[in-house]
């Protein structure tokens, strides 16, 4: 059903949202009409289609397109949540109330990307749109920075979809700040166009730009099925992720399933710490289920394929059986009979010597050009007591047999997979026709990789069992808690996932980009703090300074208040950097922040040149304007906070390893700093978890907060995107 015109009142103002909203997500619009002297409901904006049915007004047009392109809400209770800002946007254009919804918005926006969960939605677009209509009055608020967090809004969705936007605000918005009446075009010519030749495909959320194979809204389910061998990292992220949206872009259900297999590396430990990453993460599940709940039915399915002549029982040694895979050559044992076969499997599941020689291997086609075709194994003999049901079993499936066998029954429509299980579709889906059960939809997504990151299981146990980390959780790590806990915050992981959203294309993604993500939504509102290396720190000493100390209570954030105060000392002497000091020059006037100018006179050296003290004057009404130094500066009084600051680098030197080549061999030595410094007093209220700027040093995240004097503040450096990583 397509749009066959699209009009409105001659007289009346251009829908500004709804053509914004269709040039955002790509959706193609006819040429615009408009009406003259026309009815009220007929100069509506409308949408007329091919079948001669119709919509009118701005938003349920707006409401058509964020269903169709995906950018109405993600469940139905941020639909609602869009429908407030929608029923609240003609605010905006009342002239005495713009103001006061402006400070609404502002202060609405004072931790938040988007107006509503955490991608681009209608209510973004009407509420953009409603401020680009007002013309000249908004953009002297954006200029004046009077609302700091709907300009950096504001901005944000301008720079993410500038040449859609560009081209609606030049045809549509006068200079004087009313929106301009649209000339209707000449036939076929586009108002609306988009580069993607599908409809409906919303560019603000990549994830949009595919279908799931024959999936029908309201009937499709998919599993996010980590195995508990490690914690989660940000490549599952983006597996759990694309599965909880195309659950609810389909209306569907998702299922979180443990795929607990392999008691050797598996433990409750982290299987706590899975659930912990994905309520983190706030991934919505319908159930939690593990594949050891389907032991008795996978191993009734495995005697069933031996007795059809579709599986067999092998005792080829292990190493003997990969080069026979590799050569195409057929097992001794793949012409056992079914009474052999049926006998040394009840070995196997007694845990028997003679059992712990063998494995089920499917009988597949040895000759096969995918090697995964090639007779792989079903079940494997492992006498470790399992996690969750003990030493009830001495036999376990392997993944390739478990995973086509539970998802089936479990009434998976689509299981979406890693590009890295490519060759192993065609191995799925014959498992699962040789059982005779139901065919899942495959749906393959490129697998996430960063630059200078290991992220195998296996590779980052070894870190960890060697000592090279502090545990899962460390700040090096791409572990969900690792990443968290180095100060990056969900809401950035969760844009940069989606907005890479279920391509097939291998991509090697820059940390840079994600931790630019990160800056924009800590930098708005993080508090500002102060410290100085406590290393070679130098004293000025300022001879017209307070006799007496005294405080001052200031902004701990001068653009965002809810930041809170903090309380600053002045006295006549003060500590600053000694980098800092070594700028300096005699006579030099310079900007101490947060109080004003001072002229440096007397510069003090050791013998080797290294300024050792300083000594000025006060000249507070000096210009700052005028001085190139800006320091930074702490009091000389006892209440200052010792602090370690933390910087980290990449475990390894390479940006990608080839196939083949050793993580070992590429190993950083260096990947962690720690230095000396000192704080202001109101760090001691810093709160675990808390993020900060240190003023013109960077952000960090608080790890360790003040306990007691001799116990230092331990603050973790957060990248921001632009700052060389390196510690050599």
């Amino acid at each position: 059903m397509e749009i066959k015109d699209f009009c409105f009142g001659a007289d009346s103002t251009p829908p500004l949202s709804v053509i914004a909203a269709a040039k955002v997500a790509s959706l193609t619009l006819p040429p615009p009409s408009t009406v003259t002297n026309a009815s009220a409901s007929a100069s509506l904006p409308t949408f007329l289609f091919s079948n001669g049915l119709k919509l009118q007004g701005t938003y349920v047009l707006l409401r058509y397109i964020g269903r169709v392109a995906n950018l109405y809400g993600q469940d139905p209770f941020e639909s609602s949540q869009i429908d407030q800002w929608l029923e609240y946007t003609p605010v905006l254009s009342v002239g005495s109330e713009f103001e006061n919804a402006c400070n609404y918005i502002d202060n609405y926006l004072q931790t938040r990307t988007f107006l509503v969960g955490y991608c681009l939605s209608i209510a973004d677009i009407a509420i953009w749109s409603g401020l680009a209509g007002t013309g000249l009055r908004w953009e002297s608020c954006r200029k004046s920075k009077k609302f700091p967090n709907m300009v950096r809004w504001f901005n944000s969705i301008f720079d993410e979809y500038s040449e859609a936007l560009n081209e609606v605000t030049s045809t549509y918005v006068g200079k004087k700040g009313s929106v301009k009446p649209a000339a209707a075009k000449p036939k076929g010519q586009q108002v609306v166009s988009g580069d993607n030749p599908e409809k409906g495909k919303a560019s603000s959320k990549p994830s949009s730009e595919v279908d799931l194979p024959e999936a029908e809204i309201g009937k499709v389910c998919l599993r996010f099925a980590p195995e508990p061998s490690g914690y989660l990292h940000i490549g599952h992220s983006k597996a759990a992720l694309l599965n909880q949206y195309f659950a609810q872009r389909y209306q569907g259900r998702m299922i979180v399933r443990f795929d607990d297999t392999n008691p050797s590396k598996e433990s409750n430990e982290f299987v706590d710490n899975l659930l912990k990453d994905i309520e983190t993460l706030g991934i919505k599940y319908e159930t939690i289920t593990h594949t050891s709940d389907y032991f008795p039915q996978l191993m009734e399915m495995a005697e069933n394929l031996i007795r059809q002549g579709k599986a067999y029982v092998d005792d080829t040694p292990r190493e003997q059986m990969q080069k026979e895979r590799m050569d195409g050559i057929e097992s001794k044992c793949r012409s056992n009979s079914v009474v052999e076969n049926l006998k040394l499997w009840k070995e196997m599941i007694a845990g028997s010597d003679r059992g712990l020689q063998c494995c089920v291997r499917g009988k597949l086609d040895m000759q096969d050009p995918n090697k995964s075709l090639r007779d792989p194994v079903y079940y494997r003999c492992n006498p470790v007591p399992h996690h969750r049901i003990g030493s009830k079993y001495k036999i376990y499936p392997t993944y390739d047999f478990a995973c086509p066998f539970v998802d089936s029954v479990e009434g998976i429509t689509h299981a979406l997979r890693s590009s890295e299980y490519h060759d192993r579709n065609a191995q799925y889906d014959r498992i699962q026709a040789d059982m005779g059960l139901r065919k899942v939809h495959l749906y393959e997504f490129s697998r996430l990789n960063m630059v200078y990151t290991i992220l195998s299981k296996r590779h980052l146990r070894w870190f960890v069992e060697n000592g090279k980390v502090d545990g899962w959780d460390d700040a090096r790590f791409p572990t969900v808690q690792g990443i968290v806990r180095r100060g990056l915050k969900v809401e950035a992981l969760v844009q940069f996932i989606l907005e890479q959203g279920a391509s097939k294309n291998l991509n090697l993604m820059e940390w840079d980009k994600l931790w630019t993500i990160n800056k924009k939504i800590i930098d708005p509102v993080c508090p500002r703090h102060t410290a100085v290396i406590e290393e070679h720190r130098v004293p000025l000493t300022l001879t017209d300074g307070p006799k007496q100390p005294f405080v001052r209570i200031i902004p701990r954030h001068k653009k965002h208040e809810g930041a809170g105060e903090k309380a600053t000392t002045y006295t006549n002497r003060i500590w600053i950097d000694h980098a800092d000091a070594e700028l300096i020059s005699v006579n030099e006037e310079i900007t101490l922040m947060d109080w004003g100018n001072a002229i440096v006179k007397e510069i003090e050296k050791d013998q080797i040149g290294n300024v050792t003290c300083l000594s000025g004057v006060l000249h507070l009404e000096g210009s700052v304007k005028t001085t190139k130094l800006k320091l930074t500066w702490l009091p000389d009084t006892s209440e200052l906070v010792s602090l370690t600051l933390v910087d980290f680098d990449y475990l390894i030197t390479k940006k990608k390893l080839e196939e083949g080549e050793s993580f070992q061999d590429v190993l950083n030595p260096f990947t962690k700093k720690e230095t000396a410094a000192l704080g202001d007093s109101n760090m001691r209220n810093l709160k675990r978890g808390e993020i900060l700027q240190l003023e013109r040093k960077g952000y960090f995240r608080c790890d360790v907060p003040f306990v007691r004097p001799s116990k230092p503040i331990v603050l973790f450096a957060i990248p921001d995107g632009r700052q060389a990583t390196s510690l050599k």
